[in-house]
C-alpha cells in the first residue's frame, strides 16, 4: 500500500484552511493544520511532515523567517515547501522566499495537485535522506565532512550499543522507534546549543558535526536524554537489573545489557586528520574505547589536540 503523504498546512484564514484540508483529504493525504508560524517547528518536530504549504494570500506573520529556519535545519532542509499567492501579487526577490514551488488564488486544485505530486516525486529522486529518520544520507555526509576539513569543528560518529539484540528480541517495529527517537535527540541536542550538521549513515550508526568548543556538551546532552527514554522503553525487572534474558543464535540464553549510545570525538583540524576516508578510521577507534566503558560514553581523540 502507498503511504499516504503528510501534508503541514500553514495558514491564518479558515475558509482557505477548510477548504484545502478537505480538497487534500480527498486526494487521500494526511493534513494538518498550522494556523500561527510560531507553532510551526514544534509541530514539525513532533510530527514531520512529507511537505509544507504556506498560504500567503492571508496574513501570514512569521512566516518568512519561519521558512528560513526550516531551511537551515538539517532535519527539515529537504522538505518540499509551495507557497500560495494572490494573483498579480510581485514578489520584490524570490530569494525572500525558499520555496520549491507556488500557486496563486483563486486555485486550480487540479494544478496544485500536480505540483504536490511533482514535488515529492522530485525529492525522492535527488533525496539521500534516510527514509526512517530523515536525517541526511551518505552522499550529503561526505560532503560535511569533507567541507569540514581543516577547521575547528568535531565530526561525531554515534552508535547504538546491543542495539542488534533489542531489535531481534523485540521487534524491527520497537528497533525502528529507537532510531527515530535517536535521531530526535541528536537533532534537538545540536540545534538547541547553537546548530550544527547531523546526518544517518545507515542502520545504528548517526553523525553530527559542530564546533570543537560544543562537542562534549552535545555529547552529554545526547547521552543524558537517549539514556532517560531507553528505561522508559523497558519494564521494570530490567530497568532494576540492568538487562534482559534472550535466546542468541546458538539457542543459548544470555543476559542482554540495557543499550547505551557510544560516540567517538573526531578533531577536524587535528594534523592526522588530511581527507576523509580517515575520518572513519579514526571514529572507529574511538568509538571502540569508548564500547569497553559501561553504559553510554564518549571519547574524545585528544592524540593531537591542535593548540
Amino acid at each position: 500500500m502507498t503511504q499516504r503523504p503528510r501534508i503541514a498546512l500553514i495558514s491564518s484564514e479558515a475558509s482557505m484552511t477548510t477548504l484545502l484540508q478537505l480538497r487534500l483529504q480527498s486526494k487521500g493525504s494526511q493534513v494538518t493544520v498550522v494556523t500561527k508560524s510560531t507553532a510551526a517547528l514544534g509541530t514539525f518536530y513532533s510530527d514531520p511532515p512529507d511537505l509544507i504549504i504556506v498560504d500567503f494570500s492571508s496574513p501570514c506573520i512569521g512566516c518568512r523567517d519561519m521558512l528560513f529556519m526550516v531551511r537551515s535545519d538539517s532535519f527539515f532542509s529537504t522538505i518540499p515547501i509551495i507557497g500560495i499567492f494572490p494573483a498579480h501579487d510581485e514578489q520584490e526577490s524570490w530569494n525572500d522566499f525558499p520555496l520549491d514551488d507556488f500557486v496563486t488564488t483563486p486555485i486550480n486544485f487540479s494544478e496544485l495537485f500536480s505540483r504536490i505530486t511533482l514535488s515529492l516525486s522530485r525529492i525522492k529522486r535527488i533525496f539521500d535522506n534516510n527514509p526512517l529518520t530523515r536525517l541526511p544520507g551518505n552522499t550529503s555526509i561526505h560532503r560535511a565532512i569533507e567541507e569540514s576539513l581543516g577547521l575547528p569543528l568535531t565530526v561525531c560518529y554515534v552508535d547504538i550499543n546491543h542495539f542488534k539484540p533489542y531489535n531481534d528480541v523485540f521487534g524491527f517495529s520497537h528497533g525502528d522507534e529507537v532510531l527515530r527517537m535517536l535521531a530526535r535527540i541528536m537533532s534537538n541536542a545540536v540545534r538547541e546549543t547553537g546548530g550544527g550538521f547531523c546526518g544517518h549513515v545507515g542502520g545504528d550508526d548517526f553523525v553530527f558535526i559542530v564546533p570543537r568548543e560544543r562537542a562534549e556538551q552535545v555529547c552529554e546532552i545526547i547521552i543524558r536524554h537517549f539514556d532517560q527514554i531507553v528505561l522508559g522503553l523497558l519494564d521494570e525487572q530490567t530497568r532494576a537489573t540492568g538487562f534482559y534474558q534472550a535466546v542468541n543464535r546458538k539457542g543459548e540464553e544470555e543476559h542482554i545489557p540495557i543499550m547505551g549510545i557510544s560516540i567517538g570525538v573526531v578533531l577536524m583540524d587535528s594534523p592526522q586528520i588530511s581527507h576523509a576516508a580517515r575520518v572513519a578510521e579514526v571514529a572507529a577507534e574511538l568509538k571502540k574505547k569508548a564500547k569497553q566503558n559501561s553504559g553510554s560514553s564518549y571519547v574524545v581523540d585528544k592524540r593531537a589536540t591542535p593548540a
